[in-house]
C-alpha cells in the first residue's frame, strides 16, 4: 500500500478537490466506530450535490453558452466565420446510414453546426484543463505548507494534554512557509504564510506578511526553527518525503536547527530585534531566551508556570494562563444569589470560602 503512495499522490494532484471531499468523509472514524454509516451517506449526498452542480456548470452550461454565442455570431456575420467543413454529428449519422434521410440531415448539419460543435468541445476541454491546473496549484500550496521533510508531525497521544505554550510550538514547527513576491502571496490566498496561519488561524490573511517578521524574531530569540523556502524547494522536499516514506526502510530527514535570520530576503538590514534583545538582556535573566549547547532544537516548550483554577463545590471554572491576577466566578454554596461576575483576588494567600486553588493540569 505504501509503495502506491507516489502514484496515488499524482492522482491526488490532478483531482485534489475530490480527494479533499472524500477525506472529509472520514472513513477512519467509521472503522473506529465513531461515525455511523448514515452520517457517511449524508456526507456523500452533500458531496454528490456539489459535484453535480460543478459538473453541470463546467461541462454542460459553459460549453453550451459558448457554443450558442458562436452560433449567434455566425448568423450575424452570415456564415463568414471560419469553421470545420463537416460536423461530428453528421459524420456519425453517415456512418450509421450512408444514404437516405440520415445522410440528408448530416448534410444540413455540415452547413450549420461544425463551428458550434468545435466551440462546445474546446470550451469543455478548457474547463477540464483549468480544473486540473487549479487542483495541482492548490495541492502544491497546501502540501508545501504542511509536508516538507523538515516539518514535524505529532501523534494524537503527544498532543492530548498539551499546554497552551506547547500548542504554539507544535503549530510553529508543524508548518512551513513558501517565499515569494506579493503577487505570489495574492494568488496563493496568503497561504504561503502557513506558519503564521497556524499560529493565528482567525487573523485576516492579509495581515500575515506584517506579523511574519515578529514571528521570526521570536524564533531567533528562543532558538526555534522557522521553516521557509521557495516554492520549487518546498515542493521538491514534499515529493522527496513521499518517495522516501513509500519505500521500505524510509525514515524522515533530520529536522532543521534554530532560525538564525538568514531566511529573510525581504527583511531590513542590520541586527534583528532578537539580536538587540540578547545584547541588552543578560543571559541569566528571566527575560532572556533559552540557551542550547547543541545545534539541535528542543521543540518542547519551557516548563509552564502553574495554571490556576478555582474549583467550586460543584462545577469547574478555569483561570487564564500565567499572568492572571484576578478571577471572576461565584461560590454557589455561600453566595448562591451573588453576582456571577464577582471578582476574587488570586493574589490573596487563601481562596474564597468554598473554593480552592489547584493546577488544572492543562
Amino acid at each position: 500500500m505504501y509503495l502506491a503512495q507516489p502514484f496515488y499522490n499524482v492522482l491526488l494532484m490532478a483531482f485534489f478537490e475530490w480527494g479533499v471531499a472524500l477525506h472529509d468523509v472520514d472513513l477512519e472514524a467509521v472503522r473506529a466506530g465513531e461515525k455511523s454509516w448514515s452520517e457517511v451517506m449524508d456526507d456523500l449526498h452533500g458531496i454528490a450535490g456539489k459535484a453535480r452542480a460543478q459538473i453541470v456548470n463546467d461541462y454542460g452550461g459553459w460549453p453550451l453558452i459558448s457554443a450558442g454565442a458562436f452560433g449567434l455570431t455566425q448568423l450575424a456575420f452570415r456564415g463568414r466565420l471560419g469553421q470545420p467543413k463537416s460536423s461530428r454529428i453528421g459524420d456519425l449519422l453517415r456512418t450509421l446510414r450512408p444514404t437516405g434521410r440520415l445522410s440528408t440531415v448530416a448534410d444540413v448539419l455540415d452547413r450549420i453546426i461544425p463551428g458550434v460543435e468545435r466551440t462546445f468541445w474546446t470550451t469543455l476541454m478548457a474547463d477540464a484543463t483549468a480544473n486540473v491546473i487549479r487542483n495541482v496549484w492548490a495541492h502544491g500550496i497546501i502540501f508545501c505548507g504542511h509536508f516538507p521533510d523538515q516539518t514535524y508531525t505529532f501523534s494524537q497521544e503527544e498532543v492530548e494534554r498539551e499546554t497552551r505554550g506547547g500548542w504554539y510550538v507544535h503549530q510553529l514547527v508543524g508548518a512551513a512557509n513558501i517565499e515569494g513576491s506579493p503577487l505570489f502571496h495574492i494568488i496563493s490566498g496568503n497561504l504561503g504564510y502557513q506558519v503564521e496561519h497556524h499560529l493565528y488561524p482567525d487573523m485576516p490573511s492579509s495581515r500575515y506578511a506584517q506579523i511574519a517578521p515578529r514571528v521570526r524574531e521570536i524564533c531567533e530569540r528562543y532558538e526555534l526553527p522557522y521553516n521557509s523556502g521557495g516554492l520549487v524547494h518546498q515542493w521538491s522536499t514534499v515529493h522527496r518525503t513521499i518517495l522516501r516514506l513509500a519505500l521500505p526502510g524510509g525514515e524522515p530527514r533530520p529536522k532543521p536547527g534554530p532560525y538564525r535570520g538568514e531566511l529573510d530576503p525581504h527583511g531590513t538590514t542590520g541586527p534583528s530585534e532578537a539580536a538587540r534583545v540578547r545584547q541588552r538582556v543578560p543571559v541569566g535573566s528571566a527575560a532572556a531566551g533559552p540557551e542550547h549547547d547543541t545545534g539541535g532544537v528542543d521543540v518542547s516548550p519551557p516548563p509552564r508556570r502553574a495554571r490556576l483554577a478555582l474549583r467550586p463545590l460543584t462545577g469547574f471554572v478555569t483561570g487564564q494562563l500565567c499572568d492572571i491576577r484576578r478571577f471572576s466566578g461565584r461560590n454557589p454554596t455561600s453566595d448562591p444569589q451573588g453576582d456571577p461576575e464577582k471578582v476574587f483576588d488570586l493574589r490573596a494567600a487563601t481562596p474564597p470560602d468554598g473554593f480552592w486553588f489547584e493546577d488544572d493540569g492543562a
